[in-house]
């Protein structure tokens, strides 16, 4: 087999030019986008426009806002919808973390009883699973606890049992137990399922395999979509409503069955809704951030920061400027 001889490389002359300095020394310039520009230009005169709507429209009465903003009404509507985020979230999950557990058995019973409850309450419409529930005593006026085709313990009326509140919490955690089970199934599918052997070679257990490898791996996917999905939560808390449970919504709505200023109830409503949706938002953020560390190689930017310099690149180019004047001079 022949050998290919070594040839030295050769570099050709390089040809100076006059203003060949001048170049190399020529600070680089960002390309010109005018569309980007133009799209900036339309932006800001969008967002004049509603303000100035929101500020000249008389009709929003922003002082009957700022009275009923914090009326004891209203509060007590808003402490109800964040307590029922908050147990729903928490029993929904639980429940949707066991289901997860059950759909990635090699039991084949288990899984298919995982599959069929995810399949079943993904079907159905939160709002008719929530009116099923209320209306649940028409079905069964009567639950009792004991041996199955024997005594009975103890029963219940179910019209006093799933009262609104109580037929609210149990359609809505059956309902997000669904969407937390596929969340967090996609979360532990999405880790390599080596990362699992090698600890079982190094003669690991089990729970702290998922503790201590799998679960930590798992969280960067997990949390997105389980911020999103609480986030969807507490907005639908909502339609409890129709069943006449004392949210945030139905409070604005008793109030302006009575005054009938029904904008700025719903106004009182809805700024509520977006302080905390930004809570929430700030919050998933942060906690985004803890379970990424070490994959992009840095602690990232703060909503703030990411806002400016992402959704506002004509102020990000101008800040970029002003730092290479700024490093010149």
């Amino acid at each position: 087999m022949t050998q290919l001889s070594e040839r030295p490389l050769t570099v050709p002359n390089l040809v100076r030019r006059p203003g060949d300095d001048e170049l190399v020394r020529a600070p680089l310039v960002a390309a010109r986008r005018p569309g980007q520009w133009f799209g900036v230009i339309v932006v800001l005169v969008l967002l004049a426009m509603l303000g100035h709507t929101l500020i000249v429209n008389e009709r929003f009465q922003w002082g009957v806002v700022a009275d009923y903003f914090t009326d004891d009404s209203i509060l007590r509507g808003l402490g109800l919808t964040i307590w029922l985020t908050i147990a729903v979230l928490a029993v929904g999950y639980a429940l949707g973390i066991v289901l997860a557990a059950m759909r990635l058995s090699h039991n084949k019973l288990l899984s298919s009883i995982a599959f069929a409850y995810v399949w079943l309450f993904r079907s159905v419409p939160p709002l008719v699973q929530l009116l099923f529930w209320y209306e649940l005593a028409s079905l069964y006026p009567q639950l009792s606890i004991g041996v199955p085709f024997g005594p009975e313990f103890a029963s219940f009326d179910t019209a006093r049992l799933f009262g609104g509140v109580f037929a609210a919490f149990v359609a809505l955690s059956l309902d997000i137990a669904a969407f937390a089970a596929e969340i967090v199934r996609g979360g532990l599918l999405s880790v390599d399922r080596g990362q699992t052997e090698a600890a079982q070679s190094m003669g690991l257990g089990r729970l702290r395999i998922f503790g201590r490898i799998v679960l930590p791996q798992a969280m960067p996917s997990i949390i997105p979509a389980s911020g999103n999905m609480l986030i969807g939560l507490l907005k639908a808390t909502s339609i409890v409503s129709v069943i006449a449970v004392q949210d945030l919504l139905y409070s604005a709505e008793l109030i302006y069955q009575q005054n009938y200023l029904i904008i700025p109830l719903l106004l009182v409503a809805t700024l509520w809704y977006i302080i905390l949706t930004t809570l929430l938002s700030i919050g998933q953020h942060y906690v985004e951030r803890h379970y990424a560390r070490g994959r992009r190689g840095g602690r990232g930017r703060t909503p703030l920061r990411r806002t400016f310099r992402n959704n506002l690149p004509l102020l990000g180019s101008a800040w970029s400027r002003i730092n290479a004047n700024g490093a010149k001079s």
